[in-house]
């Protein structure tokens, strides 16, 4: 009798934990009949929920992104409109007169002003989304800053008759800041309280000093921001209240810019709403001198 080949003998089975097409497992690690694990399985799904939350992510900042446009059409259209129509009276025989000149001098010169701004917004949301957004710090006064940035907005808060209060629990507030940034963050925040405010409403500023840390309030009467919205305030392209924000106008980068300068001093700055109809209040907290 010829002796049996080792070819003919069937498999010797290694382990006890052996299963089909040669996969084991234990209790730690246990397979399934298509011989992809459950932790295999448990991983491609985290990765397809992970995909679904970045298409998702991106299909929103394009949607932001398209609203900004229109937005921006829309504020463009307005002063250079003016621009036009100031341009074409001062052509015109009207144009004559010194009355009707220096109005339309000063129409244009306020239009101007308003497309040179929005420029300037653009500009640094390039310097936002690069990353190339930039400070030079030096000792100042805090309170000089926040007072440049109150006499910017007073006309403003005069024009739309609203009440604005300050209140100052130190003389003197030294802080390292970018003076121009910095008075940036507070003409931003107090335009926002000025604009979503209506006639007659309250808009205060305070400064004091907690253990250490410059903290800036601004508190408004205004519209308020409903608390869905508080979470992403700050993102690029958001509004509160894209309704509210349309008639106001606004392109939606400012409070961006705000948390972007803020972040760079080393500080923060937060957002507080009751709700909508319930005003809302800005603080900004900055790092205490060492």
């Amino acid at each position: 009798m010829q002796p049996l080949q080792a070819a003919s003998l069937p498999p010797r089975i290694e382990s006890q934990n052996a299963g089909p097409n040669g996969h084991t497992f234990d209790g730690h690690h246990k397979g399934d009949i298509t011989g992809v694990s459950l932790d295999e399985k448990a991983f491609k799904v985290n990765e397809l929920r992970l995909l679904s939350l970045q298409i998702e992510q991106l299909l929103t900042a394009n949607r932001r992104k398209d609203e900004f446009l229109a937005i921006l059409s829309h504020e463009l259209r307005s002063p250079l409109a003016s621009i036009q129509y100031g341009i074409g009276v001062l052509r015109g025989p009207s144009g004559e007169d010194v009355t009707v000149r220096r109005g339309m001098h000063e129409l244009i010169e306020r239009q101007v002003r308003q497309v040179t701004l929005l420029a300037a917004g653009l500009l640094d949301v390039g310097r936002i989304t690069s990353g190339h957004l930039q400070v030079q710090l030096v000792q100042i006064d805090l309170r000089s800053i926040l007072v440049r940035a109150i006499e910017t907005l007073e006309p403003d808060f005069k024009g739309r008759d609203q009440e604005f209060v300050s209140t100052w629990t130190a003389t003197s507030v030294s802080v390292m800041a970018d003076a121009s940034r910095l008075e940036q963050v507070f003409v931003n925040l107090l335009a926002n309280a000025s604009k979503y405010t209506d006639a007659g409403g309250q808009i205060s500023l305070s400064l004091s000093v907690d253990d250490g840390r410059p903290i800036v309030r601004i508190k408004d009467s205004g519209i308020g921001i409903a608390a869905h919205a508080l979470s992403n305030i700050f993102d690029l392209y958001v509004q509160a209240d894209a309704t509210a924000a349309r008639s106001r106008s606004g392109l939606g980068i400012g409070l961006a810019l705000v948390r972007s300068i803020v972040q760079l001093h080393g500080g923060s700055v937060i957002a507080k709403s009751a709700g909508p109809g319930q005003g809302s209040e800005f603080i900004v907290s900055l790092p205490a001198r060492a």
